[in-house]
């Protein structure tokens, strides 16, 4: 320990016991609840010590984050608790989370998502149609002009704006056929440009 160390240390020590004493002092004849209430915060404190100490794995295991690996164009995605594949990507420059869907075949956005891209759902013409596991939805064809995900920059790519009910924008396979590899293992899934 430096002497800086050793001083905060001191001064910590020195005002904890003061606020001690001064508990001690005004709770005299209530010292069995003032033990008992001592307890539950030093609980407390442990118990924020912990978590916060403990938040990036907590976070790292219940919402997994995509990383980009020392290969030109690799993306690392880790599997979610739930078994599904999540990334996300910058469409126009805005940040769009996606569930990767290799039964997909385009990439789908939801209406939030695509207004969230400078896209207006108000002035699109919903004349298509898409067959899901849900129904025939109606859905209409849209150009991005720049989608990003790490390093990969693609110009003009085709997809799809939803307009039904869609939890989550859809990464499909008309985007996915970009990369030369797609990889599973370890739990994570590794795209390869």
């Amino acid at each position: 320990m430096t002497g800086d160390q050793i001083a905060q240390f001191l001064y910590l020590a020195l005002l904890g016991a003061a606020v001690g004493g001064y508990f001690v002092a005004a709770n005299r004849r209530q010292l069995g609840r003032m033990a008992q209430q001592a307890m539950i915060w030093a609980m407390i404190f442990l118990g924020t010590v912990a978590a916060i100490g403990l938040w990036n794995d907590v976070r790292d295991d219940v919402v997994p984050r995509q990383s980009y690996l020392g290969e030109r164009g690799a993306i690392a995605v880790p599997r979610a608790f739930d078994g599904h594949y999540y990334l996300t990507a910058e469409i126009n420059g805005a940040p769009v989370d996606f569930v990767v869907d290799t039964g997909a075949t385009d990439m789908v956005l939801t209406r939030e998502d695509a207004m969230h891209a400078g896209i207006d759902p108000a002035r699109l013409a919903f004349i298509g149609q898409a067959r899901t596991a849900n129904g025939t939805v109606p859905i209409a064809r849209v150009m991005l002009d720049t989608v990003e995900l790490g390093s990969a920059m693609d110009l003009a790519v085709a997809a799809s704006v939803n307009g039904g009910e869609m939890g989550m924008s859809l990464m499909g396979m008309s985007y996915l056929d970009r990369f030369s590899r797609i990889e599973i293992a370890d739990d994570r899934m590794i795209l390869h440009r």
